[in-house]
Order: C-alpha cells, then structure tokens, then sequence
C-alpha cells in the first residue's frame, strides 16, 4: 500500500511539474510565427478581454493624471460578426447517403433535434459564435456526467494550452471550486481533498495570479489532460514507454521558493481528448486565428488617442486662463483659483488678460480618427450598409445591393468553416452518443416544418391507414361477421383529423417504423450518414421575389415542369438565387389512390422503406 502511494506520489508531482511549465511559458513565452512576427496568446487574449469592456491596457489616466476615454469601436464589430455568422439548431440536419436511407436521415434528425432541445444546445451555439466573433477561436469541451453529454464553450481565461499546436499538446483547465463542490464529487480521492482543505484555501485569481475578488474559500484546481505514460494509470514501471489519452486533476501549494506540495485528486485514462478548438477563419503558425477585435488593435488604440488629444483641448478650452505681470501671482495656481471661484486681486497699473486658449484644429484631429475607423470597418468588412447606416445621399441601389453582397461573402465562408466544426462534432462527440442511447422504444415528439410534415405524413398515412384497415376486418372475422371493403377514404380522413390537430407536431416511436427498438431501426446508419448544416442568413426580401415569380411562372405557363428545354432552364434560374431547387418541387406528394388490405397483415413504413 505505501509503495503505491509513492509511486502516485512520483508521478503526480511530474504531471504538476508538467503543468506549471506549461504555464509559466503560456504567461511568459513568445511564440515567433516569423523573422519579423512574434506572438502572445496570453497579451493577445488580455487585450481582447481588456477592450471588450472597455479598458485601457495601459492604464485609465495620463502621466498628469488625467482621465483616457475609450471610445469603443470593436464591440459593434463584434456584434456584427455574431450575428452574420449565427447557427441555428435547426439548421443542422442528418443527411442520407444513399436513396434507401432517407427516412432514417429524417428519423435520425428528429432524434438529434430532439437531443439539442434537451442538452439546451441552443445556447451552447449562441455562447459559441460569441467566444468566436470575439477571439476568432474558441475551444470547445464535451463531457458525459451520468449518461447525458454536454456541450461547453471553454473561456480562454481559464484555459492554458500550447499557442501553436492546440491539439497534441497539455490542455490544463484552472478550476476554482469551494470545499463542498470538492467533497460532493465521488470520483475525487477524499483523502487528498481532505488533506488539501487541510493545508490551503484562497481567493479566486486570474492565470497571471491577480485576486478577482475578496470571496474565500475556494481552492484552485488544474484538469491536466494530454497523452501520459501508461504508468500514470496503471502504476507499473513497464508501461513507461507506452502512452495513452488521461485524465489527471492536481492541486499544488508553494511552500517556498522553488519548492512545491502536490496534491492528486483523481487519475485515469479517457477514451478520447474531451477538448476541440474551432475556427472561424484559420491562422497558419498560431493556434488562436484573428477576431473582430484584434483586427481592430490598431484602430482602436488610434481612435483612443485621437479622441483623448480632442477631450484634453476642449478641457482647456472650457477653462479661463488669466496672464499679469503682477508678480504678487508668482508661484500661484491662477486655474485652481479660477475653478474654486477665489476672487483675484492684483496690483494697480498690471494689466489682467485672458490667455487664448480656445481648441484649435479639432477638425483634423476628427479627420485624422476618422481615417483609421474606416479602415478597421473595411478590415472587418463592417460597411455602413451592413452595420444598417444610412447612405449617402443619391448612393444607386445597385451598388449597396453590391456592397451587401461582398461584405456577406466573408461570413458566409465564416459561417461554412463553423458548419464544418459543428460536423466534426457531430461525428466525434455527439452522434456516438446517441447512438449509445437509442436501445430504447421512447416515443419522441418533434416540431417539423411543412415540407417535413408532408414527408412524413404521405408514407405515415397509407401506411396506418391500411393498418387500421386490416384490424377492422380482422376483428370482425374473429366476431364471426362477414367483413366487408374498409372506407379507406373515412379512414384515411380520420387519421388525417387526427394528425391536424396536432399542428406542425409528430409523436413517433419504434414501432411505428415496425422495428422494437431506436438501435435496431438505425444499426449502423447513424455512424455513416452525413451531416449537413445550412447557413440561414439569407435576404428574406430576395427570397419572397424569387419565389413571387417563379409562381406567376409556373401559374402562366403549367407546363414548364414536363418541358424538358423550359425545366432545364428554370431549375437552372432557381439553382443561381439558391432560394429552392426543382427537386424540391418534385418531391411534393401527389394524390395517390390507397393501397388495398391484404391478408390481414399490415404494411408498415419499414416495409415501405424496403421496397
């Protein structure tokens, strides 16, 4: 037993180790991206954090102890890039990739529809293209607790990791968490919690060590995850060459200089890396890429200084500055006595004048902040047009129609590389875990959209309508009486009714689909299907036009959709505005005459799903 302490003993105290170095050169390393570019992540995130709200990084006064104003223009930026880059839940879907496949692609989606709902992954995404717009990064962690996985945007400011190559090095998330959080947690050894309550408790503090606030009691925590030598798990010096994915979370005291006590609260292997940076836009050679905010560093800090030069004259300017030659006033503040209403009194003969110290050439100074503004806006494709500023007078429609169209294609390619994540997500994190929670029957319920309705309801209805059909018929002949032809029509009516009044809701369950349960139906589908993410930023006016037309086209001319030269060149018409697709058209059901019971056996969607 003492010999397994040591051994956890060594080896946190390297995972410790480990974790402060990777600290230390965080905070104080510089990484060099080139012969004339060096680069802090920890400046560069202190800056951003530092301007979001507002604060000089330099201070909030002058060497004469006067007061900087911050005129804030990166907020509006960052706002503007949150919302041209917004993701929806339900924009994502599940796609099929094969013709058979495409009602499960509805069922999948309905089931991960309804897992997002539940994990509230609506506001994972929104606090997600927050973190985004303003870092240009933003690490993201998934984590299962009691069955049920969570999504969560990781604030950079807790969050310590390798400025270059985010993926294959040490992530260390600093945790402040109260005596209770500590023993409330069953995973952690007690007996070192114990001891660590024992020995230290402090105030929460940034990664620099700065106190946020004067609250106790909280004991700083280090979540160490990275590749480790098996050893770390399993205790045995033979594993020491073999490396695998772990887990570690460590608390260290400083008892002197240089010299440190360790604390491990649990050890062990993790499948997988629970951590994944994403990107808006991807910088070579640096792990963070460029938000809003840091492209505006340099108009920022311009925009300040010219503003401070234009406060400090107007301040002088509302002042009255008074001259003598009365030397009675040597070494006398004559502007303190001017604002405190002292009465000056000089000698006869010595004349009183007032010093010109009215503003002078604010106007260029205006001029000259300007410049700047507008070249941050064009770095971050803030045009006046997009930010909803009025144009100037005479500006042709055409060419803001044009500035609107350029500015949005650099969020649309934004906004595909955040389709992108989301993907990898799906495929890595999210899909596996539904999978693992579909050996079920659950009936789940799910708000569709008309066309996904109509989907739906033209295979549910035949299908539950012969159904009903059947056990009608079969009833009757078990009662001994002569079964006569169902009224397909009233019962089809019926169900219809039925489904009517639950408006643009569905209630479906496996054996709807003539499976027992949610994994039988899928089997492996969920793990080979793909996921589609769709981009809802569209102009709504363009939309309504397009499909204005395109129905006075079609009410004019019917024929347009069996025309093989006119659907060619009106799908082709559809296909350039984006708006819909003759697929799409072709995909609404038709009135179909209803299929005729049998045998006394029903036909159920999988049996139409196989055919």
């Amino acid at each position: 037993m003492e010999e397994k302490e040591a051994e956890v003993l060594n080896f946190k105290s390297e995972v410790t180790s480990l974790a402060r170095k990777a600290k230390d050169n965080y905070i104080n390393g510089i990484s060099r991206l080139s012969k004339y570019v060096t680069f802090s992540q920890y400046e560069n995130i202190e800056t951003i954090d530092a301007y979001i709200n507002s604060k000089h990084i330099s201070g909030p006064e002058d060497d004469e102890g006067r007061e900087k104003p911050f005129f804030n223009i990166v907020i509006a930026a960052v706002n503007l890039w949150y919302r041209a880059t917004d993701i929806d839940r339900k924009d994502i879907r599940i796609k099929a990739t094969k013709l058979k496949y495409w009602l499960m692609a509805f069922i999948a989606t309905i089931h991960l529809q309804d897992w997002m709902k539940t994990s509230r992954f609506g506001a994972f995404l929104n606090d997600w293209g927050r973190s985004l717009a303003k870092y240009g990064s933003s690490p993201l962690k998934f984590v299962g607790v009691d069955g049920e996985l969570y999504s969560i945007v990781v604030p950079w400011n807790r969050l310590i990791s390798d400025p270059i190559d985010f993926e294959n090095n040490l992530k260390i998330e600093i945790l402040y968490l109260t005596a209770g959080q500590l023993q409330s947690n069953p995973q952690y050894d007690q007996k070192a919690v114990a001891d660590l309550i024992e020995r230290t408790d402090t105030v929460r503090k940034t990664l620099a060590g700065d106190t946020k606030d004067l609250t106790d009691d909280y004991y700083e925590i280090w979540e160490v995850h990275g590749m480790f030598p098996l050893s770390y798990v399993t205790l045995n010096p033979e594993d020491k060459n073999t490396y695998t994915q772990q887990m570690h979370v460590v608390s260290s005291l400083q008892v002197k200089k240089d010299d440190y006590e360790d604390f491990c609260l649990y050890y062990g292997s993790e499948k997988e890396d629970p951590y994944m940076l994403t990107h808006l836009i991807k910088e070579d050679g640096r792990a963070q890429s460029i938000g809003a905010v840091e492209y505006l560093f340099d108009a920022q800090w311009m925009q300040n200084h010219t503003v401070k030069a234009i406060k400090d004259q107007l301040d002088l300017a509302s002042l009255q500055v008074f001259q003598t030659a009365d030397g009675n006033f040597l070494g006398i503040n004559v502007l303190s006595a001017m604002q405190n209403g002292d009465i000056l009194v000089h000698t006869p003969n010595n004349p009183l004048t007032q010093v010109n110290n009215a503003s002078h050439d604010i106007g260029s100074l205006k001029t000259f902040g300007e410049m700047f503004f507008q070249n941050g806006q064009r770095t971050v494709s803030a045009t006046d047009a997009i930010m909803g500023n009025s144009m100037p007078a005479n500006t042709p429609f055409s060419s803001l129609e044009l500035m609107n169209t350029e500015s949005h294609g650099l969020f649309e390619i934004m906004t595909e590389n955040k389709g992108f994540a989301i993907e990898d997500m799906m495929r890595k994190f999210i899909l596996p875990h539904i999978k693992s929670k579909m050996n079920t029957a659950k009936e789940i319920a799910a708000t569709l959209a008309d066309n996904d309705i109509q989907k739906f309801d033209s295979i549910y209805v035949p299908a539950e309508t012969v159904r009903r059909a059947n056990n009608i018929s079969a009833e009757k002949m078990f009662n001994g009486e002569i079964a006569p032809n169902p009224d397909f029509a009233a019962i089809e009516n019926e169900i219809k009714g039925e489904l009517s009044q639950l408006g643009n809701q569905r209630f479906i369950k496996p054996s709807d689909l003539d499976e027992k349960t949610w994994n039988d139906f899928f089997d492996d589908f969920v793990m080979t299907a793909e996921v589609e993410v769709t981009n809802e930023q569209k102009d709504k006016q363009t939309v309504m036009q397009t499909l204005s037309t395109a129905l006075k086209t079609i009410a004019s001319d019917p024929t347009i959709l069996q025309d093989p030269t006119k659907r060619y060149i009106f799908s082709k018409l559809l296909e350039t505005t984006g708006v819909i697709s003759t697929i799409e058209l072709g995909n609404i059901p038709a009135d179909k005459p209803l299929p005729q019971a049998s045998g006394g056996s029903s036909q159920s969607v999988g049996d139409i799903i196989n055919k």
